[in-house]
């Protein structure tokens, strides 16, 4: 990456060699001017690239990560997350020791009179999630509720109540 004309601005490699634990120097020394160098730009398709899995592009990086919220109110904890487009008959909620899961299917985005895509952004297919509730959490049927409203799933734990902790006398 070319340097600007200011040697006190750290740039994307510098930056990179810096976190990644490189020894490389951060500034260009008083001896050796910085390198400029200029990139060719690069030629966008239209049409997307086959990668050697067979996969198209960055679409397998992160599949399906769902976004979720967690908080805690005194005697509950709370986790929301955004499911719109997705019925209750496509969502599968577990949770075991403390681990809750939330998948299923978002269909919809599938015309087979498609023949060329300008703009794909919505994820369609597969998604799961899993997450460790960060406080114990009652896991039976009656005090665990899940609720999915206006594209938004929310689901509602009591919270495991602890007994406040004993004074013990030292003798």
């Amino acid at each position: 990456m070319a340097r600007n004309n200011s040697d006190d601005l750290l740039m994307e490699d510098d930056l990179a060699a810096a976190f990644l634990g490189g020894d490389e120097e951060l500034t260009p020394s008083k001896e050796e001017p910085a390198e400029v160098t200029e990139e060719a730009p690069q030629e966008e398709t239209s049409e997307p690239v086959e990668d050697e899995d067979g996969g198209w592009g960055d679409t397998d990086d992160f599949p399906g990560q769902l976004a979720v919220d967690v908080y805690e109110t005194a005697d509950k904890l709370v986790v929301k997350a955004r499911t719109a487009g997705i019925s209750k008959s496509d969502l599968d909620v577990s949770i075991s020791d403390n681990i809750l899961t939330i998948s299923g299917v978002l269909s919809g985005g599938e015309d087979e009179q498609t023949t060329r895509w300008h703009i794909q952004e919505c994820y369609w297919g597969e998604f799961s999630r899993t997450i460790a509730l960060p406080v114990p959490v009652r896991e039976d049927e009656n005090s665990v509720r899940a609720e999915l409203k206006d594209g938004v799933l929310t689901i509602t734990f009591d919270k495991e109540k602890s007994e406040e902790p004993k004074k013990i006398q030292v003798q």
